[in-house]
């Protein structure tokens, strides 16, 4: 309703005009903070009410077209008396909503986001569609720069841009934007490598390798053989003075010149679990350019995987200082683990606007608006103060968490991994969980690693059946084949790492009180799988001297017989 008219309206109706200008400084309010949200296309500083972000979005509804009733109601309203809308629509896909209930889960925004030819590109019949999405794009770029530190700088001259210069959303999980970024990126290189060889200075590389520095999600290595690439998974390497897992960058300097202009790209992550920490993306980065340096075309790119790294201030300066010194071509982001919304989304950065409109125009059609619904809805609940608020809550709760996850390793005789560079994901051995006398006698090495490892796994069994989820448990020289791929000491990102363990994570989201109640039912199911392992010990043991007795009366029988 229009504001400037609803005094006269109102005093239609007798109202009192004292009355009415209480109410018309509510609305006045509320259009002035949709308005400064537009304007400034930034996260309010503090997080709006759910009434002000409902009617925000029933407004930008309200622009699509054929979004006035629901298939089922309209059938209804047909059958007593005729169409009374004022849209038509007579193609295929005209954004029909059969259940009530659908639609209101959807705000009515039943035309999805972008077109055939571009993720991000408006359409002509849902105006209010686009303009959430473009605007969902900005306060999501908003947050990660002024809340997660990522440099949002365009360069000038020879200055480099930073990470999240430019973006783009993408509505699906990490894995299949990682195979879309991907996907992107080889357009994009056919292109810089064809005019450069129309132009005499190179024959037309293949680009269809990607070398990726090992970390075992399995996402990961399916993501570049969906885009149809060969991947070839470089070695980590183990620090000598800590446990922790890094980049080989050895490896990544042999695997450049063996394979040369037929690499598309390097991927990297900065997201892992313990022991495996960030990847040393700076020094790749400025590897990645040196190695560019002097050679004509797309040259190789550079794709860090981000997935919840937004929430770690250490990896995000990282990202800051690979864009200063080198090259980084894409950043991939996951929504879920970031900002606490249903799983289902990504945010694309990079510091190279050509490459992200690669990547949007590579989406195959439209796209569901879900996930930027519920990006939509988070970040303006939040607004910027929310958003630090629960960074801020995690940095206070991760010293707190490795205290506790350390004196639970010290009970049970146990250590905690040092893996410093990883403030996100800890971990502790598990190398005494299972006492020697539970080891299976009289098997083959083999059999008795494999009996092992079983028990060892059990306990992580154990854990989710008390409600503890999350966790992982790593055995020892566990091999997964993926692909075609054998991995050795799957779990670990590394071939010969010496320790059993278990890793916990202090993300985003958790709260004081949840911390400590995980570290109550983590000591107590310890105990419960020591008691259990030694009961089994015991009858086994019961068993085998009854067994011995009856041995000894058969032979005593015999020889008496």
């Amino acid at each position: 309703m229009d504001a400037d008219a609803i005094p006269a309206l109102f005093a239609s109706l007798r109202i009192p005009a004292n009355h009415t200008s209480v109410g018309l400084s509510n609305l006045v309010a509320s259009n002035s903070a949709a308005k400064a949200l537009f304007h400034h296309k930034r996260l309010p500083d503090e997080g709006w009410t759910d009434l002000q972000i409902q009617r925000l979005l029933f407004e930008l509804s309200a622009l699509d077209t054929n979004c006035e009733e629901t298939v089922k109601c309209q059938r209804s309203s047909t059958a007593n008396g005729g169409f009374a809308h004022r849209w038509t629509g007579a193609g295929e896909r005209e954004g029909r909503i059969y259940a009530p209930l659908v639609s209101q889960r959807h705000f009515g925004l039943g035309h999805g986001i972008g077109r055939s030819g571009d993720v991000m590109e408006a359409q002509p019949k849902a105006v209010g569609s686009s303009a959430l999405l473009r605007l969902t794009l900005r306060l999501t770029l908003d947050a990660v720069r002024r809340g997660a530190g990522l440099n949002g700088s365009v360069g000038k001259g020879d200055q480099k841009s930073g990470p999240a210069s430019f973006g783009t959303l993408l509505p699906v999980c990490t894995g299949m934007s990682m195979a879309l970024v991907l996907s992107g990126l080889r357009d994009r290189a056919r292109k810089l490598d064809a005019a450069a060889s129309e132009n005499g200075d190179s024959e037309l590389p293949e680009r269809n390798i990607v070398l990726w520095s090992r970390i075992d999600q399995k996402s990961c290595y399916k993501a570049v053989l969906s885009a149809g690439l060969k991947c070839i998974v470089l070695p980590t390497k183990a620090h000598p003075d800590t446990d922790e897992v890094s980049t080989d960058l050895d490896a990544l300097k042999e695997a450049l010149e063996r394979y040369g202009n037929n690499i598309l790209a390097v991927l990297t992550t900065t997201s892992c679990f313990c022991p495996r920490v960030p990847d040393e993306v700076d020094a790749v980065a400025k590897t990645i350019q040196s190695w560019n340096d002097g050679k004509a075309g797309a040259g190789v790119s550079h794709v860090i995987n981000h997935a919840y790294g937004l929430q770690c201030k250490a990896t995000n300066k990282l990202l800051n200082r690979a864009c200063t010194i080198g090259r980084v071509d894409a950043i991939i982001c996951s929504t879920d683990k970031n900002f606490l919304v249903p799983v289902g989304g990504a945010l694309i950065l990079s510091p190279d606007s050509s490459v992200i409109e690669s990547i949007s125009k590579n989406y195959p059609d439209r796209a569901s608006a879900s996930p930027m619904i519920d990006l939509f809805i988070t970040l303006l609940s939040m607004g910027l103060n929310g958003y630090k608020g629960i960074l801020e809550e995690r940095m206070r709760l991760v010293e707190l968490f490795r205290q506790r996850l350390e004196q639970v390793a010290t009970v049970f005789g146990e250590k905690m991994l040092n893996c410093p560079r990883n403030t996100i994901s800890f971990g502790i051995t598990l190398d005494n969980l299972i006492p020697p006398n539970n080891a299976t006698n009289g098997h083959s090495e083999e059999q008795q690693r494999k009996e092992l490892n079983r028990q060892i796994t059990k306990f992580g069994s154990m854990l989710f059946t008390r409600c503890i989820s999350g966790t992982r448990i790593v055995p020892r020289n566990e091999t997964k084949a993926i692909s075609g791929h054998t991995f050795v000491g799957f779990g670990s990102s590394h071939e010969k790492y010496p320790h059993h363990y278990m890793t916990a994570a202090c993300a985003v989201g958790m709260g004081e009180d949840e911390m400590e109640e995980f570290f109550v039912r983590l000591e107590k199911s310890w105990k419960d799988y020591r008691a259990k392992l030694e009961k089994e010990r015991k009858k086994k043991e019961t068993q085998r001297v009854a067994g011995k007795l009856e041995e000894g009366v058969a032979q005593m029988t015999i020889r008496d017989g």
